[in-house]
């Protein structure tokens, strides 16, 4: 059943309710005024049964014949005295009214030697009541039309503007972001349609900052892949090469002493530089000192490898006694210090940056702080920032970025803790 059919059922049900109080308030009240009438026409027919027995001659037909609440009928000469009987629903009205009425009637027979039946005469009272009825009835049926057709056409309106959404977001749940709502119709259709189409442009962006950092993630990877295949094929694979050559030569030479020990000096001297390679491409991949070191020692060493390959001074500031981190937890901060120092001697300008980590209560802070340029913090953050977001909800912490030109950058992180 529709919302507009269950709404129309219950004006319904409640219209009725009021109508059947209403009939019966009536009903009641009738009752009550009738029977004062009743008792006024029992008076009357006394007196007229008196004055017919004094005075016959006074008792004429066109004297009796607008009488109200009386009936007064002239019999013929062996006509037997009877009362009309009624059908339908004022005979139902009758005998729920007046069902004593009916037993009021009077038989005389006057001297003249004419015989008159006067009698209490409800249907006067039946027709008012019934009249009453009716036009209680009209107007319930009038103004429950009336309800039904406001609300029929409130709801339609109200029901046109949940159509349009319906199908609005039948749309975006099928990839069409580009729908929008006519801001019209009363405020809060204008409200609700303003917002529907915030809704829809920023799920519009997102899907395209997604698309594009897709891309770039893509363009990424294939760098590092690149990168990854030229150092083992250029400088590793170069090293193994020459290794392999030396061996062999160590077979050809094996009786010159001199040019066994000057092989076998490159030989080391190769696999130095083979080990060197392998343990730097292996740091590039993951930060193997995380496995061996506490977090603030493996913070440590990577502030002190970054200051001196970027000449650029760097305060490190650990409170003591940390909390135990998790060793997810711990990639996490690594790689978001990593990302944050990256970014600061690509666009900062600094000249000195301040890194502190320490706990409070239960949560763990990170602040990285430089005196660079500063800048406003970009619309559309680039594949750096993403990623520091992204590990920052890893950590379920929260990232703040603040810059503002000539004060250089400021990145906060609050992480909680996890209770054991």
């Amino acid at each position: 059943m529709s919302a507009l059919w269950r709404i129309n059922f219950w004006v319904c049900g409640f219209f009725s309710l009021v109508t059947l109080a209403c009939m019966a308030l009536l009903m009641h009240q009738a009752l009550a005024d009738v029977g004062r009438e009743l008792q006024s026409a029992e008076a009357v027919v006394e007196y007229l049964s008196e004055t017919a027995a004094r005075d016959p001659a006074s008792l004429q037909p066109r004297l009796t014949q607008s009488l109200r609440h009386v009936r007064v009928r002239w019999l013929e000469p062996g006509e037997a005295a009877s009362l009309p009987v009624q059908e339908g629903l004022d005979a139902w009205l009758g005998r729920l009214l007046f069902a004593e009425a009916r037993h009021r009637a009077r038989l005389l027979d006057l001297p003249d030697g004419r015989r008159v039946q006067i009698a209490v005469d409800p249907r006067d009272e039946i027709d008012e009541v019934w009249d009453s009825l009716q036009q209680l009835l009209s107007l319930c049926c009038l103004a429950l039309l009336l309800s039904l057709l406001t609300i029929r056409w409130a709801v339609r309106r109200g029901m046109g503007l949940l159509d349009d959404l319906l199908c609005a977001l039948q749309q975006v749940s099928g990839g069409q972001l580009k729908v929008r709502l006519r801001p019209q119709g009363v405020p809060e259709a204008r409200q609700l349609a303003t917002y529907f189409n915030r809704m829809t442009a920023a799920l519009e962006q997102a899907r395209a900052d997604n698309t594009q950092l897709t891309q770039t993630l893509l363009a990424v990877q294939e760098r590092e892949r690149t990168h990854l295949a030229q150092t083992l094929h250029d400088d590793l694979g170069q090293y193994l090469a020459g290794i392999r050559a030396q061996a062999c030569l160590l077979r050809l030479v094996a009786d010159q002493p001199a040019v066994v020990a000057r092989t076998v000096s490159e030989l080391e001297h190769n696999c130095e530089h083979l080990q060197q390679g392998f343990r730097a491409l292996v740091h590039d991949l993951y930060p193997v000192v995380l496995q061996h070191l506490p977090l603030a020692e493996a913070l440590g060493l990577l502030v002190e490898q970054w200051q001196a390959r970027q000449g650029i001074e760097c305060r490190l500031r650990v409170s003591a006694q940390l909390p135990r981190v998790s060793a997810p937890d711990k990639t996490h901060l690594y790689r978001l210090l990593q990302e944050a120092l990256t970014n600061v001697a690509r666009h900062a300008d600094a000249s000195e940056v301040r890194v502190r980590l320490h706990h409070r209560g239960a949560h763990l802070h990170l602040l990285i702080r430089d005196n660079g340029c500063g800048a406003r913090q970009p619309q559309r953050p680039g594949v750096g920032l993403y990623s520091m977001f992204e590990r920052a909800r890893s950590l379920r912490g929260e990232l703040r970025i603040i810059s503002r030109p000539g004060a250089g950058w400021a990145l906060s992180l609050s992480m909680p803790l996890e209770v054991s």
